[in-house]
């Protein structure tokens, strides 16, 4: 056996003179190590300047919410003894301009401590502390929908402001979650005087606290809950400020990873081919090497070499490229992003993305590199027509380990691991009934009647020849195909659902915090403006599961899978009857005059997440009091109505003892929406009036983004099943021009030979578009119909152009591949072969 130095030699200096050869090896490779580098990094770039900024993101080192009420005297001093604190309280409310105006804003008191990290800017400068008194901040958009500017009043309840300043940066954001109204700031001292602070109004307050260096967040936040066990605190610390976006960025991240995946598999189709084509070409030297005397293992450690060469360089420019993405990405679409990731280098996802373009690249390259081992000399030069050896036992191990350790990686490094799993299984289900299908295909054409005209004759022969890449195309192409049929069938199902629902069911406005006694009131108002106006009204409280079924929530070490209403605070309602869109599935309502202990009704699906049964126990702390209620029933919840739906709805008098107020929706004709928009605030000054056409228009921006981010990771699949394609065309090349002498020597045209690859790729095309169509449609049913909850309505000419346009560039790369053929000349392609 030849040293590994002497091997590599050999190696090089053949490789210098013909490496165009790997070309498609090095592309393919290439695009998916991108993609998934590409994606990684700017998903741990996100979440570590989630880390980083954790402090600045949540306003301190420990964060203590309460929903509906403030800190005791008690409290405050623990907070106190603990870190300097600060307190900060935010409520929705209606901001009212001079002339009339009035907008939804999400309305925020700050102490003088604030804030504890970062830096409030506002367009003149830093600041520290709150606005003078009688003054506030606004943001950009508050300024600009309102055509305030500063110097100028607005109102907030009962109290006139001066705004002081426009908000350039607020700190802490991205730790307040999610927000139905631009922002406004003013000093904790004047919230009393804007009387929208009232028993049962719906607001949260927040204590931040700045600990000593040596302080342990989680180690002070378990002190002080078991300090005050009823409190009812929501704690979060600096290790995940902003929970909520960090959960859908690494699970966004997760499904564009898994989908860039399936294209670095079908990409791993064009590396095989390429491979393939390559060694085509190098057949008189595998041949001669084996002449001279070399066995079949030194010949293939040393094209083994080359191919691993070409890999590792394909490998790196692609990890390259992905290390870059972020700052890329930023640059073009900073604004989208939660926060801009810094720029640096996370080796993490690089290697996991290195070590998935080598295992891809073994697991294709291997078999057609294998299968010059057991293939004497003369055997080489048959090849054109006799084909190559089936791949010995041990490949077909190899071949199947690589692809076990993609899978595994896969799923050892997913967020959640059985959704990696489930999705690694439905592309796995995916690619097998892809390779059936192919199969498929060239059986039928091998057995359908020959055609009477001679070019569709040899059209049909051509996708069931010896050595046709019918079933590789086909998995490639149907694979990228199914995924855009599937995007463009979701997108426009979501599309036409939301355009279909809003008109038709959708209120036209939520009203929050309407005080109990006005209820009648407002009611009367509404009816005055529109006699036919749809009211439902309802009381409203906010409260946080804290047991169910015997089990402490804040002794779980993990919560359940899809135990969500156990995270934070919930809303909360009592009636007498069962409300609209709901429908019991087990158990019994109470009577409407029911008056014994707590009983409460579960939506379905909650209660099967965190395994709560008819008769078991669920407490709610409810403004520091717990109550706990008895499971008297469950239902399923209609929650695309657009109605006042609830996870938890109790029984009558189950919170007798808690302040609370009211929430409404309020259907009107289109007149009397802007009288009602200007009269309720006026009217009711603590009330928030949200206006539903916001709310539809932040969600399906919210989709679009997502739908966008998911085609720009499944159009490199696209990319992939494009470079098959070319692959495919590339290796049998040598057949088609040995096809086209032959063709040519028994009187055929350039236009008959031209017009037989034509009609076969037609064919193989219209195939292909079959398949999209039937699997992408199949798939996208499943994501609307079960996930969403939707009407499945494709659009029918978006999923159309996707087919076409899939199909045609399919077409098109297979009549632009075979035009070079055509100039072959018989004589010297009939010596070369």
């Amino acid at each position: 056996m030849l040293p590994l130095a002497t091997l590599w030699r050999i190696a090089r200096r053949d490789l210098a003179a013909r490496i165009r050869g790997l070309r498609l090896l090095a592309v393919c490779l290439f695009l998916g190590v991108a993609t998934l580098a590409a994606i990684g990094s700017l998903t741990r770039g996100i979440t570590a300047e989630l880390e980083t900024r954790g402090q600045t993101i949540l306003g301190g080192d420990i964060e203590f919410g309460m929903p509906q009420r403030q800190a005791n005297e008690a409290e405050m001093a623990a907070f106190r003894s603990a870190g300097t604190t600060s307190a900060t309280v935010r409520l929705r409310a209606m901001a009212n301009a001079p002339g009339g105006d009035a907008l939804l804003a999400e309305l925020k008191a700050v102490d003088a401590a604030y804030p504890l990290y970062g830096t409030m800017r506002l367009e003149s400068g830093a600041r520290r502390g709150p606005p003078p008194a009688g003054t506030i901040w606004v943001g950009k958009d508050f300024a600009s929908r309102l055509d305030l500017s500063v110097d100028e009043a607005v109102k907030f309840g009962e109290k006139n402001f001066r705004i002081d300043g426009i908000i350039a940066d607020e700190p802490d954001r991205l730790g307040e979650g999610f927000a139905l109204g631009p922002v406004a700031i003013i000093g904790i001292a004047d919230l009393d005087a804007t009387r929208l602070i009232q028993p049962g109004s719906l607001y949260e307050s927040k204590y931040r606290v700045r600990l000593p260096d040596d302080a342990n967040p989680a180690a002070v936040g378990k002190a002080l809950e078991k300090q005050f066990p009823g409190a009812g605190w929501d704690i979060t610390d600096r290790s995940n400020g902003a929970p909520g976006t960090r959960r859908f960025i690494e699970r966004m991240g997760q499904f564009l990873s898994l989908v860039g995946l399936a294209a670095l598999v079908i990409a791993g189709i064009g590396v095989g081919n390429g491979v393939a084509s390559y060694l085509a070409g190098k057949r008189p030297g595998l041949a001669t090497l084996k002449v001279l005397g070399a066995d079949s293992s030194t010949v293939m450690r040393i094209y083994g070499l080359q191919i691993l060469a070409v890999a590792a360089l394909a490998i790196f420019a692609g990890l390259a490229v992905g290390a870059l993405a972020p700052a890329a990405i930023t640059a073009v679409a900073g604004d989208v992003l939660p926060v801009k990731p810094g720029i640096a280098l996370y080796p993490l996802p690089l290697a996991i993305s290195a070590a998935y373009g080598l295992l891809i690249a073994i697991a294709f390259a291997l078999p057609p590199l294998a299968a010059t081992r057991r293939v004497p000399a003369a055997g080489l030069y048959r090849a054109t027509v006799s084909g190559l050896a089936r791949p010995e036992m041990r490949t077909v191990l190899s071949v199947g380990g690589a692809l076990a350790a993609v899978v595994a990686i896969a799923i050892g490094t997913a967020r959640e691991p059985l959704f990696a799993l489930g999705f690694v299984g439905a592309a796995a289900a995916l690619l097998l009934l892809l390779v059936a299908m192919g199969w498929l295909v060239r059986t039928i054409a091998s057995r359908v009647p020959r055609p009477r005209q001679p070019l569709l004759r040899l059209a049909v022969a051509n996708l069931h020849r010896p050595g046709a890449a019918t079933g590789a195309l086909v998995v490639a192409l149907g694979l990228g195909l199914t995924l855009f049929v599937t995007l463009a069938a979701v997108q426009t199902s979501i599309t036409a659902e939301i355009a279909r629902t809003v008109p038709q069911r959708a209120p036209s406005f939520f009203v929050l915090d309407i005080p109990r006694d006005g209820a009648a009131d407002f009611r009367a108002m509404v009816t005055k403006a529109d006699p036919g106006a749809e009211i439902n009204l309802i009381p409203a409280l906010r409260g946080g599961v804290t047991e169910y079924a015997g089990k402490r929530v804040d002794e779980l070490e993990q919560l359940p899978e899809g135990a969500w209403v156990l995270r934070g605070d919930r809303g909360l309602t009592y009636s007498p009857a069962l409300p609209n869109g709901s429908e019991l599935v087990a158990g019994r309502w109470w009577a409407a005059d029911y008056k014994g202990p707590p009983l409460v009704s579960v939506e379905q699906e909650v209660a099967t997440s965190i395994g709560l049964k008819i008769g078991d126990t669920l407490s709610v702390n409810v403004l520091g009091v717990e109550v706990q209620a008895r499971v008297a029933s469950l239902r399923t919840v209609e929650w695309d109505n657009f109605g006042l739906n609830y996870v938890l709805v109790f029984s009558p008098g189950s919170f007798d003892a808690a302040p609370h107020n009211m929430v409404a929706t309020v259907a009107v004709g289109p007149g009397a929406e802007t009288e009602l928009a200007r009269s309720i605030p006026r009217a009711f000054p603590s009330a928030s009036v949200i206006a539903v056409r916001d709310v539809i228009g932040q969600v399906t921006t919210l989709l679009t983004q997502m739908s966008q981010a998911i085609a720009a990771a499944a159009s490199i699949a696209i990319l992939a099943g494009i470079a098959v394609l070319i692959g495919a065309i590339a290796a049998s090349r040598e057949r088609r021009v040995y096809d086209s002498v032959i063709l040519k020597l028994l009187g055929a045209t350039r236009g008959q030979i031209l017009g037989a690859q034509g009609l076969e790729y037609a064919v193989l095309a219209a195939v292909v578009a079959a398949l999209a169509l039937g699997l992408g449609l199949a798939a996208a049913w499943y994501v609307v119909t079960q996930i969403f909850d939707f009407a499945f309505a494709p659009d029918p000419f978006a999923v159309g152009i996707t087919l076409l346009g899939g199909a045609g560039l399919a077409f098109l790369i297979g009549i632009a591949g075979s035009w070079p053929l055509l100039s072959a000349k018989p004589a010297q392609a009939l010596r070369d072969l």
